[in-house]
């Protein structure tokens, strides 16, 4: 291979190009999760790839902000303000709800699904180009909203193909309203969500003890929620033993009912429960969820509740494909039908009509078979017979 076409194929860091047949099962992917949030009757919306900065930004109580550094940014030559590719779509259907569909009866439930581009990738995630597809619930305040988005994750990926998930639920509130009454500076509390984020639970006990005053009886709550992960039904009974402030224990039983509500709807679901994770959950307010399957690095998808720059209650969650696909199989290799030249339009209509995939022959071939073979078809039309070349011989009828 040249130097030229060896640079022809560089792609920056974090893009990648997706080839056949990922690249229709990708495709095939996305149809599914769209066909399952529109089964619980979501409607679809498709926000532009670019728009203003600054409504790609938002506010604090919707997340906005919190992917400000991740954006490519661009003026817009036509208005002369700044724009920015989307490194998320929630905020775009957010400011879909409160301007273009504010009149519209709620709860609104819309769906989308799109591509993303962002500055920098993770650990989890070195890819920053990559396909989204997600649910908004906008203006429900009740627990059965978050009991229906949790449903539908899982739903919309069994229908994707992936019928074992796992939901690791917390609540972000739950901590905040643990510290609410607790005197100390934003910097000591920034530094325990850290901690806890890392179930790191001597650092939480340092902190804790250096200021002991100010936490009082939290500091020993704080110590119990570190280790109190795993199983929703492990989990629950830990936390009901605590003596929590009644905003916490509210937020506690919020949480129960959304386990009891999801259990009641699929049973087998596998439920996790972390109290006290926060990495990217800075903006949430209520009960949040992460998607994770068994061997596939990052996760899924990721949810929860919230409140738009409007004011209203809302929750949701986002799927993101990369990660999807790499918990999917490989697909297999489709069946096609060689057509050979100069065959009549009409067989290839019926053959398609018949669900076969038909490659047609361009030019006069001397052996149509082999010319079948050489294109990667597994079937052949031959004088009026449908030949399977498994056998390389294409001597075989076809079963289709």
């Amino acid at each position: 291979m040249s130097s030229d076409i060896e640079n022809r194929a560089l792609l920056p860091s974090g893009l990648n190009d997706l080839l056949p047949p990922r690249a229709a099962q990708e495709a095939g992917t996305v149809s599914a999760l769209t066909d399952a949030f529109a089964a619980f009757g979501y409607e679809q919306v498709k926000p532009p790839l670019v728009e203003f900065e600054t409504t790609l930004i938002g506010a604090a109580e919707n997340g906005g902000g919190s992917l400000a550094g991740q954006m490519f940014r661009l003026m817009d030559p036509a208005s002369q303000r700044m724009m920015a590719v989307r490194a998320d779509i929630t905020l775009q259907v957010a400011r879909i709800a409160e301007t273009r569909l504010r009149d519209t009866a709620r709860p609104l439930r819309l769906s989308y699904a799109g591509e993303v581009l962002r500055v920098r990738g993770s650990q989890l995630r070195p890819e920053r180009l990559f396909a989204q597809a997600g649910v908004e619930l906008i203006g429900a305040a009740d627990v059965s909203a978050d009991i229906e988005v949790v449903v539908l994750a899982a739903e919309a990926l069994a229908a994707a193909g992936i019928a074992a998930p796992t939901i690791d639920l917390n609540s972000p509130a739950l901590v905040a309203h643990l510290l609410a009454d607790v005197g100390v500076e934003d910097a000591v509390v920034a530094q325990l969500r850290v901690a806890l984020d890392h179930k790191d639970a001597a650092s939480v006990r340092d902190i804790t003890r250096t200021h002991g005053v100010a936490f009082g009886a939290a500091a020993r709550v704080l110590d119990e929620l570190v280790s109190a992960s795993g199983t929703a039904e492990d989990v629950l009974p830990k936390l009901h033993a605590l003596e929590l402030p009644d905003s916490a224990s509210a937020e506690l039983a919020r949480l129960e009912a959304v386990v009891t509500g999801v259990r009641a709807a699929r049973a087998e679901l596998s439920l996790t429960l972390d109290p006290v994770e926060y990495r990217g959950f800075e903006y949430h307010t209520g009960v949040s969820f992460t998607v994770f399957a068994a061997g596939v690095r990052g996760e899924l998808g990721r949810g929860g509740r919230y409140i738009t720059t409007a004011g209203e209650a809302a929750t949701g969650f986002s799927l993101y494909l990369d990660s999807i696909m790499r918990a999917l199989p490989e697909p297999s290799v489709a069946q096609k039908m060689y057509v050979p030249f100069g065959a009549p339009a009409a067989i290839a209509g019926q053959l398609r009509a018949d669900d076969w995939i038909t490659v047609a022959g361009l030019a006069p071939e001397e052996d149509a078979r082999a010319e079948a073979l050489r294109l990667s078809c597994s079937h052949c039309w031959h004088n009026g017979e449908i030949l399977s070349l498994s056998d390389r011989g294409g001597n075989a009828p076809a079963e289709k």
